[in-house]
């Protein structure tokens, strides 16, 4: 027997009480808060604020974190959870294995009032954020923008849930690798792949950041690549600055960030210049 208790996150009551609480609401494909009996209109749903303690170098600092998924995914997961209720744990595996990406905002200070805060879209990296990979940039680009945001006391990052590997996923990052080890750059090794360079949609984020910036739109983005900047502005928002992040480079990386200047990313030359390429040893 399927206990409901499993599915609180959708059950009718729960949604219902967090929905009067304010703690669940809804986003239309503008970034504007819309009713919640108006489904036809929601794009995103949002769950929070969370109080999230995060350690900041050396100093514990209090995130709002919210999580946020699009709509249509949660309504597409809401209706294999009927169907587990009506016809027993046999449907549960269909539910285990479908994928939602949850991705996830922290903000800090009064957002919404500040002049042009300080944002960081981030792009999930296991290796990088987790494990802590020399192979790229991406774990101290996230703590150094956590530490930045928490230096000006206001600010915000948005993490997107499901960017790994630019948009191909963990799996296929892997292959990726092993095939710039045998030769390629990180660009061609997706090619390879019959994969495009870079798939990652930051429209959501920029939705997300309307909501949150309230009746304000000008931001300050923090990091190299152009792309995100024209979707921030894609969804009307205002990028006064976009400040690059240079930070973690490595011999196990340089040939990476050299690949990603050379597709555009705002990576001065002289910051890559005098560090020798590396490959990472073949049996470790």
């Amino acid at each position: 027997m399927v206990r409901n208790e499993m599915f609180a996150y959708v059950d009718p009551s729960v949604k219902a009480q967090l929905i009067r609480d304010g703690k669940l609401i809804f986003l239309d494909e503008q970034g504007q808060k819309c009713p919640p009996s108006n489904g036809t209109a929601a794009f995103l749903s949002v769950v929070g604020p969370v109080p999230l303690p995060v350690m900041v170098g050396s100093e514990r600092v209090i995130f709002r974190w919210y999580a946020w998924v699009r709509h249509s995914d949660l309504d597409r997961i809401e209706g294999v959870v009927q169907q587990v209720r009506h016809d027993g744990p046999r449907q549960l595996f269909a539910l285990l294995t479908d994928h939602m990406a949850v991705n996830s905002i922290l903000v800090l200070g009064a957002f919404d009032q500040a002049e042009a805060p300080l944002v960081r879209v981030h792009s999930n990296c296991l290796t990088g954020d987790v494990f802590g990979s020399m192979r790229c940039d991406c774990g101290p680009q996230l703590s150094g923008s956590l530490e930045r945001i928490h230096e000006e006391g206001v600010g915000a990052l948005v993490y997107m849930a499901g960017h790994e590997g630019r948009g191909i996923g963990l799996w296929a990052k892997a292959i990726t690798y092993l095939l710039q080890d045998a030769g390629h750059d990180t660009y061609q090794a997706n090619e390879k792949l019959g994969l495009p360079a870079d798939s990652r949609d930051f429209g959501d984020a920029g939705r997300i950041l309307r909501y949150f910036r309230g009746t304000k739109t000008a931001i300050r983005l923090l990091g190299n690549n152009p792309m995100k900047r024209q979707a921030m502005e894609q969804m009307g928002l205002e990028v006064r600055e976009q400040a690059p992040l240079i930070t973690g480079i490595t011999p196990f990386n340089v040939r990476y960030l050299t690949s990603k200047r050379e597709h555009g990313h705002i990576i001065p030359a002289e910051a890559l210049a005098g560090v020798p390429s590396e490959r990472p040893p073949k049996d470790p």
